[in-house]
């Protein structure tokens, strides 16, 4: 199966992470920038197939304008082991659960990514039928960073525990401020979407739940992308950023 990326910050993404062949490149012959240049040359440099074409020419492949000029045709990604996530002596690690909408989780992987997250763990879902909206929305960040597909998210959270991981999740049930969390070594944060929260599965297998204290009375959950930001780069912070 084949697939697009639209815009040049996607199509270096797929090139220079290596999670998924990369068949061609089309880009359009009016475009001029020091970004194109850089584009062609890693994509010839890797042996993919670029083709300068007329706009309208890479209008037939996509809808809308939000291509920039550019596309790429790319092929399926590979997904990572349990085991690669646990390579670092202190692994940091998320678990997105039941956030369903391709911005927000891509918004949610720019944000782990950037804050030093070792890998995030998901059920298994046919995300390539979106690949282009996780990649853009995560600014190439969903090609970089480490993804397990967890078949049983429950036997994955035992076996992290096996490793020593501690469990912190995303749930106000008797919960502690993310502010007066003193995070361990080897982490996992498990988060869940805004209008469902994380699973009576997973929530019950973790070890300490935390929250994320408003300023004033708001009774709504703030979106999953939120979450993630603002609990990721508080993990980071306490890391010694």
């Amino acid at each position: 199966m084949e697939y697009i990326v639209e815009g040049t910050l996607s199509a270096k993404a797929v090139i220079e992470a290596k999670r998924r062949p990369v068949n061609k490149v089309l880009i359009n012959k009016a475009k001029k920038s020091r970004d194109i240049d850089y584009l062609v040359r890693i994509a010839r440099s890797n042996k993919i197939e670029v083709v300068f074409v007329d706009e309208s020419e890479i209008d037939l492949h996509v809808e809308g304008k939000t291509h920039g000029g550019v596309i790429g045709f790319v092929g399926e990604r590979s997904y990572q082991s349990l085991e690669d996530l646990l390579k670092t002596n202190n692994p940091f690690i998320a678990i997105l659960e039941g956030i369903e909408d391709p911005f927000n989780f891509g918004y949610c992987l720019r944000s782990l990514y950037a804050a030093g997250c070792d890998g995030v763990i998901v059920t298994k879902r046919n995300w390539t039928s979106v690949v282009d909206i996780v990649t853009k929305s995560s600014a190439g960040a969903s090609e970089f960073i480490n993804v397990y597909e967890s078949e049983d998210l429950p036997e994955t959270i035992r076996q992290l525990k096996d490793h020593g991981l501690t469990i912190y999740g995303a749930n106000r049930k008797e919960a502690v401020s993310l502010y007066k969390t003193k995070f361990t070594d080897k982490l996992v944060i498990a988060i869940g979407g805004e209008k469902r929260g994380l699973s009576s599965k997973v929530a019950s297998l973790c070890d300490h739940n935390i929250y994320i204290p408003y300023a004033n009375d708001f009774r709504n959950a703030i979106n999953g992308s939120s979450a993630t930001a603002i609990i990721s780069f508080e993990i980071f912070r306490q890391r010694g950023a």
